[in-house]
Parts: structure tokens; C-alpha cells; sequence
């Protein structure tokens, strides 16, 4: 059979997973997954975490956002691997709507970068000092004390 076969470059398939799992022995993530079912796959492939990401809905206009695939990921996945949200991430509130729906962090580089551009590493410091203090005010709200008091009840609205 020939091995040999067209791809995007830059492309990255399952079979890549494999070998690189295989190569690789300390922890590995993937990110950019969206669909449950590609969960699941990467935790049969001894994947120890994954980050649900749309890459900034670069690859599909208008496609799913992170938060809105996150509690399906969590539900099929369960303790397998180690789940992170990236994206959509701009306040305290989004942090916490993340790990409400079964992220175990959140990734905010946008916001670092930001504050880079503003202002240097002054700027980066200032926007972690802000989503920690917004991020801070809303556990208060919500009555939490801890983060792992944080879920998915939190999130529930009346029909």
C-alpha cells in the first residue's frame, strides 16, 4: 500500500497521534477538538488532556464555539483526560461559565496579549491583575469559596 498521500500541509491525522503518543512519554494535549467522539478518541489513544478550542473560528466561519461544545466533551470523556476550554475567555464571568461546564482551566492568552500590546509586560500584568479581581467578584455572587464549588447548577435557567 502506498503510504504516501495528500495532505494539507501542516495537517495532523490520527495516525500522527498514534506515532507521536508512541514517541512521547510525558504528558501530551491536544487542542482544537470540538466533538465528543474525537474526545473520546484521543483518550483511547492515551491523549492525557485535550483543550476544547476553535482555534479562534479560524478554520470555520460561524462554527461551534468552545463553551457550546464543552459540557458534551466533559460527558463523554468523564475522568479519562484532563479537559481545558480556549476562547471566548474576556472576563471573570467567562472563567467561571467554563469551569461551571466541566473545564478543569481555562487558557487566556488573548487577554495577556492584549494587555501586551497596550503596555508592554505591564499590560499583560494589569489584564491577569483584572480577570483575577472580575473572576473574584463573581465566586462571591455565586456564593462560592473555593473553585471546585463551582458547577454546572450554577448554570441552570428555568425553561
Amino acid at each position: 500500500e502506498d503510504k504516501t498521500r495528500l495532505r494539507p500541509p501542516g495537517s495532523v491525522d490520527w495516525d500522527d497521534i498514534r506515532a507521536l503518543r508512541r514517541q512521547w512519554t510525558r504528558p501530551l494535549l491536544i487542542k482544537g477538538l470540538l466533538h465528543p467522539a474525537d474526545a473520546v478518541k484521543a483518550a483511547e489513544y492515551g491523549i492525557d488532556g485535550i483543550v476544547v478550542s476553535n482555534h479562534g473560528a479560524r478554520v470555520l466561519d460561524g462554527g461551534l464555539a468552545p463553551l457550546e461544545a464543552l459540557p458534551a466533551i466533559v460527558d463523554a470523556v468523564g475522568d479519562r483526560l484532563t479537559v481545558l476550554m480556549d476562547g471566548g475567555i474576556r472576563r471573570g464571568v467567562d472563567i467561571a461559565k467554563a469551569l461551571a461546564s466541566g473545564a478543569k482551566a481555562v487558557l487566556v492568552g488573548r487577554s495577556l496579549l492584549y494587555g501586551l500590546a497596550a503596555d508592554g509586560p505591564l499590560g499583560a500584568t494589569r489584564a491577569l491583575v483584572l480577570l483575577r479581581d472580575e473572576f473574584d467578584r463573581v465566586m462571591a455572587q455565586l456564593g462560592c469559596r473555593t473553585i471546585e464549588e463551582i458547577d454546572s447548577a450554577l448554570l441552570y435557567r428555568e425553561p
